[in-house]
């Protein structure tokens, strides 16, 4: 073990800078519990170091500008998953009883190859199947697209990211040319007058962010578009700025507003349209009938709110600096591509993008979410963000991995339809999983476990016994953050290294060497090297030339603390900021595209209606279900409701529900509660609360079987994006634990 690493937490796309030590070379610390990051500050924070008394490493805050010092309760606590009793450190067989027991690896390999020769013999190539994760490595994501590809010669590959950032990508494609989540350095929103953020919960999934809005909130321009009045929203209050609450899925309509009052109060910049953009004429038609009155009986936001919003916004972009932000709340929906279109219309109108101090952005949610999309671990993609109809990548691809064109399979098909494919006869039959647990994280769970279990063969490489490992029929240990190196690109578009502190428990491999060895076992064309350096080097070579370049990148200069902007070709020095001269689009102006609700949502009027009817119901009350995040927990929990100080703190879901909803029902604070609809039932305590709409309920989705959020979201999908509709579910809340248990399939091993 090195007596210290210089690193990045392992958990959110801020990939905070922390700095992981030997305990015995420190002196002793507190132990984790409270935020040194709890609300906005407007200096940088200095963090003590903080060991955790069973952790092999201290964690401290390392100064980097995205942090600044801090991590949050996640990452003070990261290490300690380092070395849990419950780590899987050598392979696992599933027996006809149903018990994982341990194998070596040579036999693990063999019962793998014969999986996958079996299923390319009965069914053909496209009967294997890759699910990826928006956390591994570039390393890892470049060469899991390649060995889908070339050494399982399949075109089933998708991601768990197609269900975070997939319509934000899609809509910045559309408009722009190029999809990085920020086009912009974190730190230039500290000087921005006013930030409108639409549903994102920063202060909440990523504390450490909330600095950077303090600018804003001391000007009075910190605006939050949320259901709930969750804790960013809060930061809004004492002249903060703004919190508007539309009704769940009528974001669309409330941009169509704003953008509606900016066209007709002429807060348009005029010149900026004229020069650096296309298509305004039908945008200004696309929205005429949005009028302010019109909106706010759509999404219950009052018609003064929309108008004010929307010369705050414009006067902020002609003197202090304006920046729109669009998170998950927004684009999980079926409509999501078009909501983040609206967004980037709004921004456009204003002159926003590629200006010197304004700009319009999304915020990237895993930790190597922004990565993880650009080096073909997504269905329709080719490394350095190339697509794998163009023949051109196609020919560039081919020639960087020695390979004929031919054997590059074509494009594949987006994760809820991979998933929904498991086991069926013309589907997927034999399943690599890598850094995903889709019974939890997937939509409609249920029939994902379902599909999970008809599989011939599952394979899920882990650390942890997760939901989807305990339905495995291999579970293969993998290493830690702290245990392997590599590169992250954070939410910034910044590549990042990640730098090995420890070595990771006898009998745990990196998913490069297991790729290597199984590369060779079938037979597989071009070369797959277990190096992380090495995979990085052809990375560099396989995205050159691509919208995604990180040609002129390397380890040396990352090791020397350089910031790396992607694109960044051989020779140059990189891009913090895009589309300062032009777009990326041939004629190097902005799309605008017009869009409108495709889709009915309750207008304002029907919510109230549904509220006076609450308890007519035999099923319960009828309601909109929203899902989302805590502070202690990351996705799908398997790794944080193991680290105990923060599962102390939020040891189960709970359901929130305005006191008048619970009212109607006969339900109290701490009572048990059935949520229920078509797809499944849930039964948690609620927790009540004035900060949420009275016909909105919500649940957060980082808990397993009974409490499992996504056992009641729809399997729905936004038809440009492939994105879920994780965020408006039509439910009925009842008193009581229901017949939850009936309708949940039981998990084996879970935790």
């Amino acid at each position: 073990m090195t007596k210290s690493a210089d690193t990045h937490c392992p958990y959110c796309a801020l990939q905070c800078a922390m700095t992981l030590t030997s305990p015995a070379a420190l002196t002793p610390a507190p132990q984790p519990g409270s935020d040194p990051v709890a609300a906005p500050a407007a200096t940088p924070l200095e963090a003590p170091p903080v060991a955790p008394l069973d952790a092999p490493l201290a964690v401290s805050g390392r100064d980097f500008p995205t942090n600044r010092g801090g991590l949050c309760r996640k990452g003070w606590t990261s290490a300690t998953l380092l070395n849990h009793t419950g780590r899987v450190t050598e392979p696992l067989l599933k027996g006809a009883d149903g018990v994982h027991r341990p194998i070596g690896w040579d036999e693990a390999l063999e019962l793998i190859t014969a999986a996958v020769k079996t299923a390319r013999a009965r069914y053909g190539a496209d009967a294997v199947g890759v699910f990826g994760g928006g956390g591994l490595t570039n390393e890892k994501a470049y060469q899991l697209g390649k060995f889908a590809r070339l050494a399982l010669g399949t075109s089933r590959i998708d991601y768990n990211g197609r269900f975070c950032m997939s319509s934000a990508a899609a809509a910045g494609m559309r408009a722009f040319g190029l999809d990085r989540g920020l086009p912009f350095p974190l730190e230039d929103l500290d000087a921005a007058s006013t930030i409108l953020m639409l549903g994102s919960n920063v202060a909440e999934t990523m504390p450490p962010f909330v600095q950077h809005l303090q600018g804003a909130r001391d000007a009075g321009g910190l605006i939050v578009v949320d259901p709930r009045r969750s804790a960013t929203a809060a930061f809004t209050s004492d002249g903060g700025g703004l919190h508007l609450a539309p009704l769940p899925g009528t974001d669309l309509a409330l941009l169509l507003g704003l953008s509606h009052v900016v066209i007709h109060e002429g807060l348009a910049d005029v010149d900026y349209i004229t020069a650096r953009t296309t298509g305004y004429d039908a945008l200004v038609r696309s929205v005429a009938s949005f009028w302010p009155e019109r909106v706010q009986s759509l999404t219950g936001v009052p018609a003064s709110l929309i108008r004010d919003t929307a010369r705050r916004l414009a006067d902020g972009a002609r003197h202090g600096g304006s920046y729109i932000l669009t998170g998950r709340g927004v684009e999980q929906h079926v409509d999501g591509t078009d909501t983040a279109t609206a967004a980037i219309n709004l921004s456009l109108l204003l002159g926003l993008p590629g200006s010197a101090r304004s700009g319009y952005g999304t915020l990237t949610g895993q930790g190597n979410g922004q990565g993880g999309r650009e080096h073909g671990q997504k269905a329709d993609q080719l490394p350095g963000y190339r697509k794998i109809t163009d023949p051109a990548a196609r020919a560039h691809m081919a020639t960087v991995w020695g390979v004929p064109e031919a054997l590059i399979p074509g494009p594949g098909i987006p994760a809820v339809e991979l998933l929904k494919s498991l086991g069926q006869p013309d589907g997927v039959r034999c399943l690599f999983v890598h850094g995903a647990n889709v019974a939890v994280s997937a939509p409609d769970a249920n029939a994902v476990i379902k599909g999970l279990r008809s599989l011939d063969f599952l394979v899920v490489c882990d650390f942890f016994l997760s939901e989807t490992a305990s339905e495995a029929d291999l579970i293969l240990p993998v290493t830690q953050w702290a245990e392997e190196e590599g590169t992250l690109t954070n939410l910034e578009g910044r590549v990042l290294r990640r730098r090995r502190a420890i070595a990771p428990p006898p009998g745990v491999r990196t998913e490069l060497w297991i790729m290597n060895r199984l590369a060779e076992a079938l037979d597989a064309p071009s070369t797959f090297s277990e190096d992380p350096e090495t995979v990085f080097e052809e990375l560099r070579l396989a995205s050159a030339g691509g919208l995604a370049d990180y040609s002129g990148i390397d380890y040396a200069m990352l090791d020397r603390g350089e910031a790396a902007y992607w694109p960044y070709p051989a020779g140059s020095t990189g891009t913090p900021r895009l589309f300062l001269g032009s777009f990326a689009h041939a004629h190097g102006r902005a799309v605008f595209t017009p869009v409108t609700p495709r889709r009915r949502t309750p207008s304002a009027a029907d919510a109230a209606a549904a509220a006076d009817r609450a308890g007519t119901d035999q099923l319960g009350t009828a309601m909109t279900l929203i899902t989302g995040r805590l502070m202690e927990h990351y996705q799908s929990g398997a790794q944080t409701r193991r680290v105990a100080a923060l599962a102390a703190a939020q040891p189960e879901a709970r359901l929130q529900i305005h006191p008048a909803a619970a009212s109607a029902q006969g339900i109290a604070e701490g009572d048990y509660v059935s949520i229920s609809n078509e797809r499944g039932e849930v039964s948690c305590r609620a927790e009540l609360s004035t900060d949420i709409r009275p016909e909105t309920v919500f649940l957060p989705f980082h808990f397993p079987e009974l409490e499992s959020a996504n056992r009641l979201t729809e399997a729905a999908t936004d038809p440009i994006s492939g994105m879920p509709e994780f965020k408006t579910s039509k439910v009925w809340v009842r008193p009581g634990a229901g017949d939850a248990h009936a309708n949940v399939p039981q998990m084996e091993g879970a935790s």
